[in-house]
């Protein structure tokens, strides 16, 4: 075989091995919800930890409070000094964001980052954002000329992506969630994952086939517990996915749904300090408090029960009601305790949120705000409908595919 004829194979195998394993374009999907008005609602993105990061690092990526984070995630608040334990690599969070409408569809665009001397836009996308947005989102969102010189300390916005269809699904109250596919995913999995079904997670993003690839968001209607408090309170529109809790008030009430019902269910939070009065008018109970008494018609129920946040009131209701059985000890969503490790990096820790002085707005929004919402158009008989977009992303090449570029260019030169 001559020698150049070898050498030439040589190379057209290693351009193979590139072209299928390295760098390419792989369209990633995501769901988009058409938009016409200002409203928004209270969403999640899921996110998986790129390091170790205490609490108040996590919320600082996102510009959350870190209690609310603590909460979605039915994480025990009631530890000393919570803010600062530490989450391990890898641990998946739901992220408690809102989601507004921007240029015609939905997106939340409240979170900032702050550049640090070794980030890229690729790195703060894949990484740091767990693959949540792509490097081409982040710099039309901020009108970067040149990717590849990013100012130290420069302010970033993320566009996350987000979805409300109504706060609905199938008609009941839902919360959705930003999933972004990982390899070993199926969509049954993810379905079973959060009590929903094939069927309607294929209708929520439009979806031909029950084919996905990792890098794909999808939008995942959660369960939840809706509240009805009047318009004016300021956590008018809080809903509270299964499972979970919220925390409002000025972090004097906390609320949960689930796992036996879903019927929000609202009790002093264990943070509460300052806080108005959470005793029902005309009665001896409290917030959260409930007597039953049995009779020969039923059971007398009688419930103090949370009607929201007016101008710095907790608004309380007593309510009776005569049921056919005395219900049981309420259960709630099971807690989990933070877990403490050693960071092994701090080099790989967020930089500091913005603060307000630099222009980016306020760091840590109220978490009891969480706006009404609406959605133009009519639903199809089994759940919202959004658009799929694709977003072409580069996948990292590993250090095995480097090293074969290299010794291809070395032989491409020798010969």
């Amino acid at each position: 075989m001559p020698k150049h004829s070898y050498y030439s194979g040589l190379l057209f195998f290693c351009f193979f091995l590139f072209t299928n394993h390295g760098v390419l374009l792989v369209n990633s999907k995501s769901t988009i919800e058409p938009c016409s008005n200002s409203d928004s609602c209270n969403a999640m993105v899921g996110y998986t930890l790129y390091t170790d990061l205490k609490v108040s690092q996590v919320a600082s990526l996102f510009q959350i409070d870190p209690i609310s984070l603590l909460t979605a995630n039915a994480i025990d608040i009631s530890y000393p000094d919570v803010e600062n334990h530490i989450l391990p690599s890898k641990l998946f969070l739901k992220i408690p964001i809102t989601c507004s409408c921007v240029d015609g569809i939905r997106k939340s665009v409240t979170t900032r980052y702050k550049t640090r001397p070794s980030d890229t836009l690729a790195l703060i996308a894949d990484n740091v954002y767990s693959g949540l947005v792509s490097a081409d989102q982040i710099r039309e969102a901020n009108s970067v000329s040149d990717p590849s010189v990013l100012d130290v300390g420069q302010i970033l916005t993320v566009p996350l992506p987000c979805t409300c269809f109504n706060s609905s699904d199938n008609n009941l109250p839902a919360v959705y969630l930003s999933y972004v596919v990982r390899p070993m995913d199926t969509l049954a999995g993810i379905a079973a994952g959060y009590s929903t079904t094939i069927t309607d997670l294929m209708n929520v993003n439009a979806m031909g086939s029950q084919a996905i690839k990792a890098g794909d968001i999808l939008a995942v209607p959660i369960p939840a517990c809706a509240s009805n408090f009047p318009r004016y309170s300021a956590d008018f529109g809080l809903n509270v996915p299964n499972g979970s809790y919220a925390i409002t008030a000025s972090h004097c009430v906390q609320c949960s749904c689930g796992p036996g019902n879903l019927n929000l269910y609202c009790t002093p939070a264990s943070l509460a300090v300052s806080c108005s009065s959470m005793q029902c008018r005309n009665s001896n109970l409290m917030l959260g408090n409930v007597t039953v008494q049995p009779s020969s018609a039923g059971c007398n129920v009688t419930s103090c029960t949370y009607g929201g946040f007016v101008n710095g009131t907790i608004l309380t209701t007593l309510f009776t009601s005569l049921q056919p059985r005395c219900p049981g000890e309420h259960q709630f969503p099971p807690l989990t305790a933070p877990t403490a490790l050693t960071v092994r990096d701090s080099m790989l820790a967020p930089s500091p949120a913005p603060s307000q002085s630099e222009g980016v707005g306020p760091t840590n929004p109220r978490s009891s705000v969480i706006p009404g919402t609406g959605f133009p158009g009519l639903a199809p008989a089994n759940g919202p409908s959004g658009s799929i977009s694709s977003a072409p992303l580069v996948n990292p090449i590993s250090r095995f595919q480097s090293a074969l570029l290299l010794l291809c260019l070395v032989i491409s030169w020798w010969h």
